[in-house]
């Protein structure tokens, strides 16, 4: 019995009856933006880096690549994910977006826009280029966001 607990390798635990949005939360922690893996040897915690989430659109969970994303623009509880040749509409708000994404990776340069730091044409002081597309900085996030990007 205790070898099997040993061996179990639970994420999370769900209770019945089960929501929709309870058991979506499970998978987003499994498939989430870093999992935790315990080696057995050293007992040391090290992270894995996820390179896609999951957002819920049509009705069907639909993977986006971090690298694939352009910007995301809010609009309320409901935000468009700005990819190469499509724009995924999902209900979700910024913020939660916004902890699913890796730091590095994406900024907040605006509270209606998170732009991809690797597809940034140009930048003043008041707007981010991306793909032909001026993105707003707010004045909440524009020190930020100057000092952030003078420093790439």
């Amino acid at each position: 019995m205790d070898t099997y607990k040993m061996n179990l390798q639970a994420v999370d635990y769900l209770l019945k009856p089960i929501s929709f949005e309870r058991l979506l939360q499970a998978v987003h922690k499994y498939l989430g933006e870093s999992i935790s893996v315990i080696s057995e040897s050293t007992s040391e915690i090290t992270q894995v880096k996820s390179e896609f989430i999951f957002v819920r659109s049509d009705r069907k969970m639909i993977k986006i690549n971090f690298s694939e994303i352009n910007y995301i623009e809010s609009f309320s509880d409901y935000i468009k994910i700005f990819i190469e040749n499509t724009v995924v509409v999902t209900r979700e708000t910024i913020r939660s977006i916004e902890a699913k994404l890796p730091k590095n990776d994406f900024m907040r340069i605006h509270r209606s826009f998170i732009v991809s730091m690797a597809k940034i044409d140009s930048f003043t002081n008041e707007f981010i280029e991306v793909k032909n597309k001026g993105i707003p900085i707010s004045r909440s996030y524009k020190k930020d966001v100057l000092s952030r990007l003078e420093n790439v």
